[in-house]
């Protein structure tokens, strides 16, 4: 009896301990805070007496150049031991054009927001051959700049905000670039003994014939190029110098050009009209039977037949014309009888642009039988 009151009193200790080892505690609830309540904020009055910036927000900080060897080296520019005679001060963001270093020859201002080039920072840059103004926002330029610099070879100002051609530039000048400017007027004597210039860029301004008299070119001896493309331009310039080997007037509105405009060209090679208003009616047949003449471009105008060329021209460029029949025979600039062992009489035509007009394959064969140095024809 004994035994069996211990054994059950054993048992239920058994039982009363493992439950008190399997019971978990219960996880505690979080406390809620009580919400704050913000302040409405204030607006502070400003300060007193704050400056006004003084320039246009849309400029960004000058950037400094590194630190240079020469102690004249603009803090605005980068001067490097490897070119002693460059200035480097593009991209930096410049308002002002800092004064130029005597021992400089290479110039390189692109890329800024200078508004104006006055005469001061050229004071001892008498030995500046190279001077890069361009994608600034130029409006003026002092007369007495060009006086300070004598030896200056090439000045580009592409992409400005001139409204006029400079005045007073150097009789040293070989090639001036004024492309993507407003240049409505040429002053008087603007290229007046300038007879070392071969490059003018006139791009994309906003010239007409008004501004272009028979005097304008008159003293530019030795230029070899004139890109007179995208202004407004209803005839051919005047005046154009005979030694010229480029002629660019491509996208103007010119629709005539007079029968002998070309004769007194001695070395013309490239001659470029295309989007102009040309038709048959405004184009004498053999104008541009010149045989110095190389390349020929004549796209998008509003020509019905092929105008006769050289022998000597080798790329013709009629694409986008109202053209409805080549004629081989017609335009063949020897007879195509001529004895083809002689390839000095061949002509050198060897790329012909026909796309664009009203002409359907096949190619004609007698333009095949003239042509036989034709590489590619594009119709």
């Amino acid at each position: 009896m004994k035994a069996g009151v211990g054994l059950f009193s054993a048992l239920a200790l058994f039982l009363l301990m493992g439950a008190v080892f399997t019971q978990r505690p219960r996880p505690k609830k979080p406390t809620r805070r009580p919400a704050t309540t913000r302040r409405p904020s204030v607006p502070q009055p400003p300060a007193p007496g704050q400056p006004e910036p003084q320039e246009p927000t849309d400029y960004p900080p000058v950037i400094l150049g590194m630190s240079s060897f020469f102690p004249d080296c603009p803090k605005e520019c980068t001067c490097t031991p490897n070119y002693p005679n460059a200035l480097n001060c593009e991209n930096h963001n410049l308002r002002v054009i800092p004064v130029i270093p005597s021992r400089t020859h290479y110039l390189y201002l692109q890329n800024n927001f200078i508004s104006e080039v006055t005469a001061e920072p050229f004071l001892n840059a008498t030995d500046v051959r190279w001077i890069n103004l361009a994608n600034n926002r130029i409006h003026r330029i002092d007369k007495q700049v060009f006086g300070k610099i004598p030896s200056l070879l090439y000045l580009y100002i592409q992409r400005n905000q001139l409204k006029e051609v400079p005045s007073g530039l150097p009789a040293s000048l070989e090639q001036l670039r004024l492309a993507r400017n407003r240049i409505s007027k040429i002053p008087s004597g603007a290229f007046s003994k300038m007879g070392n210039l071969t490059l003018l860029d006139l791009y994309h301004n906003q010239l007409s014939d008004n501004d272009l008299g028979k005097n304008t070119f008159k003293d530019l001896k030795s230029l070899m190029q004139l890109n007179l493309a995208r202004n407004v331009l209803k005839k051919m310039p005047d005046g154009v110098p005979n030694g010229l080997i480029q002629l660019f007037l491509d996208r103007n509105l010119i629709d005539d050009i007079p029968r002998d405009y070309f004769k007194g060209f001695t070395h013309l090679a490239f001659v470029r009209l295309n989007y102009n208003q040309l038709s048959d009616k405004g184009l004498p047949k053999a104008v541009f039977n010149i045989s110095t003449l190389l390349d020929l471009q004549l796209s998008h105008n509003q020509l019905a037949s092929v105008p006769l060329f050289s022998s000597h021209l080798e790329h013709l460029h009629l694409d986008h014309n109202s053209i409805e029949v080549i004629n081989g025979t017609q335009i063949c600039p020897c007879s195509l009888d001529t004895d083809t062992s002689d390839q000095s009489l061949v002509p050198k035509l060897r790329y012909l642009r026909l796309d664009g007009n009203h002409l359907n394959p096949p190619i004609p064969v007698d333009v095949i039988m003239c042509f036989r140095h034709l590489h590619s024809i594009v119709i």
